[in-house]
């Protein structure tokens, strides 16, 4: 009975790890979705901003780990911070990401997207997505995602785009101005870009 039990339960688990969605087909269904509309929808081949913001806002970023991105990017600093300034820091790079992939989107033309090969056992807790945009008369542009499991689902918790991590260029950045100035005023400077984003984006 005991053995009975434990073959059952192995399979039990074994149902829900391949119930999840495979890494690789949850890249491929959101990537296409975003494709297609950037193909079809006219707002956004025309380039209005607000509407590459809120399809960024609603059809991208709900798959990001955002708790864990802020903690990767300000690393150190993330424990110290207050946890007004850690909502803080979320709420404002989060806007920042929404301005800069959506202002991204609108050069997204005629692209396509290649995914490579995906190596991944079905117990893995992370997985490495390997995707390229194909461009016209450019080379391909490769697109890397890191991705964690999310019960049945996925999260991205980085991308590396070119060989640079999303990730490792931020802490880069913010981290100077955190050894000088402090969280507080990364925080500041980054609401102070955000509302005057569209102001100088283009110049």
């Amino acid at each position: 009975m005991k053995k009975f039990l434990l073959v059952i339960l192995s399979l039990m688990m074994s149902m829900s790890i391949f119930a999840a969605e495979a890494p690789d087909v949850f890249v491929k269904k959101i990537a296409n979705e975003v494709f297609e509309i950037l193909k079809t929808d006219k707002d956004l081949r025309s380039g209005n901003k607000e509407k590459a913001y809120k399809i960024t806002e609603e059809k991208i970023l709900p798959y990001f780990n955002f708790d864990r991105i802020s903690k990767l990017v300000l690393g150190k600093a993330y424990p110290s911070a207050t946890k007004e300034e850690q909502e803080a820091f979320k709420k404002e790079f989060r806007t920042m990401l929404v301005k800069t992939y959506g202002s991204a989107l609108l050069r997204f033309k005629d692209q396509t997207l290649n995914y490579k090969p995906a190596r991944f056992e079905p117990t893995d807790e992370e997985v490495l997505i390997k995707t390229e945009v194909l461009q016209p008369g450019a080379p391909p542009l490769p697109i890397d995602y890191m991705l964690e499991k999310d019960g049945n689902s996925w999260k991205v918790f980085d991308i590396i785009i070119e060989g640079v991590s999303l990730v490792t260029n931020y802490r880069g950045q913010f981290g100077n101005e955190i050894r000088q100035n402090g969280i507080a005023s990364l925080i500041t400077k980054l609401a102070e870009k955000n509302a005057n984003y569209d102001k100088t984006a283009n110049k």
